[in-house]
């Protein structure tokens, strides 16, 4: 098993498409990477001098008519219909600040969460492409029959392409979310606040290794649904699919059903528990209907649980198929 693993590795890494999909994770990255820079850009010194007026202006308004507009509010807190916020919350003016005005500092610890949720999808999405037709390419092709004859007992060599296909992203993600870990580090560093805590690195190194293992198991999934179906761009078009007519549509009229779908759930696991929305409608005594957002949390551990059955559930039917089916079928 390990030799024929390390067969399909040396296979997987040769090939074209592995080359491409490397190439452009790392222009991707490059691409963040100097978003970052130019979103972190401090303001121009005429842009700073209009934030300092803007201040000043409402700074002024503030000390001349702050506790005329509290008084106000308090009047118009007592007609509120029940029930109402606090006065506190309702009537709150603090005093303005001159960092409120213009372009807020970039925050490393901040928007270093968002860089690794938006690369885990491009790291999953080209893990699962490259996967599909590291195997499906072989059924295409015919290849896989002779492959069979050197190697007959299916089960192994099932098993050696999709740990192949997963042990091959495992390094390539690390790779990827380290540089982009540093690189936006450097870049906010010099350019915004990139004080941060050991606990804080903690979160953001377990957060990439998570991302990591999610691009491994896209790798492998990859592998599954190129053999199911025998062709890339049938495995690209059915993920399509799911994602516009599942994950879209279906989760726009159902968002109730959201913790149960793979996005949500993939969020979760790599983000260690997110959040997500539901339109929360209900009919009034007076027969009105309204509807608010309500936020509601998925927990890391239902994420996991979800992305380890769904991966175990996906992997055990692709090699019922794979041992049971007529390769020339």
């Amino acid at each position: 098993m390990i030799r024929l693993t390390k067969v399909e590795l040396h296979r997987l890494i040769a090939r074209r498409l592995t080359v491409i999909g490397l190439v452009g994770l790392f222009l991707l990255t490059v691409l963040l990477l100097t978003a970052t820079w130019f979103n972190a850009r401090p303001q121009s010194p005429t842009e700073q001098e209009q934030a300092r007026q803007q201040y000043e202006l409402a700074h002024k308004d503030w000390v001349e008519h702050g506790d005329d507009m509290r008084k106000q509010c308090a009047e118009d807190w007592k007609t509120q219909p029940d029930p109402k916020p606090s006065l506190e919350d309702m009537c709150s003016y603090p005093e303005p600040r001159l960092e409120d005005f213009g372009k807020p500092r970039t925050v490393f610890a901040q928007i270093m969460p968002e860089h690794f949720q938006g690369t885990s999808y491009f790291l999953a999405f080209a893990a699962f492409l490259i996967g599909a037709s590291f195997v499906g390419a072989e059924f295409s092709s015919g290849a896989i029959g002779n492959w069979l004859t050197f190697e007959p007992r299916r089960l192994r060599v099932y098993g050696s392409k999709l740990s192949a296909a997963a042990l091959a992203f495992l390094p390539i993600a690390a790779v990827i979310l380290a540089i982009l870990l540093l690189g936006t580090f450097l870049i906010v560093k010099h350019l915004g606040d990139a004080s941060t805590t050991a606990k804080v690195w903690g979160h953001l190194v377990a957060t990439g290794g998570r991302a990591a293992v999610t691009t491994a198991l896209a790798a492998a999934l990859g592998g599954v649904v190129g053999l199911l179906l025998r062709h890339t761009a049938a495995a690209i078009g059915v993920v399509m699919g799911y994602l516009v007519l599942v994950e879209g549509v279906f989760a726009a009229f159902l968002d109730k059903a959201q913790p149960w779908l793979v996005k949500v759930n993939f969020d979760a696991f790599v983000l260690h528990g997110t959040r997500y929305y539901v339109n929360d409608c209900k009919t009034g005594s007076d027969g009105s209907y309204t509807c608010d957002y309500v936020q509601r949390s998925l927990s890391f551990e239902h994420g996991a649980w979800y992305l380890a059955i769904l991966t175990a559930v996906v992997v055990a039917a692709g090699g019922w198929v794979f041992y049971r089916r007529d390769i020339n079928s």
